[in-house]
């Protein structure tokens, strides 16, 4: 007899003995497990599942996938290039029984995947409800004693704010590339001065401004006006 059974969001066509890997679960060597999302069993078609069929199966092993490489190369003046690997996780496991009907009446442990909120996080969250009037006066005194730092951090802003020069200056920026440039780190013309190719390249995909730096000659502005301010 076959079944055809779901779990990590693909679908499985087994029969008693197959061996199988699937996306990982919650289980451990040795560990026998339960798959209650039945699309078929034999001749039975489920609407979408079968009621009371299961596939039950031990886990062999928890493994890695083959290596996939993915590479990224930006064709540009001061393009970028990028290699990422990465080995998918795994379950081993072998079907050692299909049942037609009684799978929810088995008492054998279901399989959750290893990535799931169900089951272990709901089971996990209980105590942590419980014990949050405990940690709720801790926490308190710690707001307290922030509190003083956050002032002094008020205090500090507008030196900081004293020292920024006036980005709008350079060739082509305006308010919204200024603002940019600041949540980047970016507040003086000495800092625009000292960028190296690799800092030009750098900015050019993180802000996304394709080229904009050494087309309007950013550097060579930031230069003179830092040198005009001293």
């Amino acid at each position: 007899m076959f079944a055809v059974m779901k779990t990590g969001g693909k679908q499985y066509k087994v029969q008693n003995g197959d061996v199988l890997r699937v996306e990982k679960l919650a289980a451990d060597a040795g560990e026998k497990i339960q798959f209650n999302e039945i699309l078929m069993v034999g001749a039975t078609v489920g609407t979408p599942i079968v009621a009371g069929a299961a596939v039950q199966a031990e886990v062999i092993d928890q493994i890695k996938g083959e290596k996939l490489i993915h590479f990224v190369k930006r064709r540009r003046k001061h393009g970028s290039q990028r290699t990422k690997g990465h080995r998918q996780q795994l379950t081993l496991l072998r079907v050692t029984d299909i049942l037609e009907k009684g799978g929810d009446k088995s008492g054998v442990k279901a399989a959750i995947g290893a990535g799931s909120v169900s089951g272990v996080a709901l089971a996990a969250a209980k105590p942590a409800t419980k014990a949050a009037p405990k940690k709720a006066a801790p926490a308190k005194a710690e707001a307290k004693a922030a509190a003083p730092k956050k002032a002094a951090a008020k205090k500090v802003a507008p030196k900081a704010a004293a020292t920024a020069d006036d980005l709008k200056q350079l060739s082509g920026v305006g308010p919204a590339l200024e603002k940019k440039l600041v949540e980047a780190g970016v507040t003086t013309f000495a800092q625009i001065a000292g960028w190296k190719k690799a800092d030009v390249a750098d900015m050019d995909e993180k802000l996304s401004f394709k080229g904009r730096i050494e087309r309007e000659g950013w550097i060579a502005q930031a230069k003179k006006l830092a040198a005009e301010k001293e």
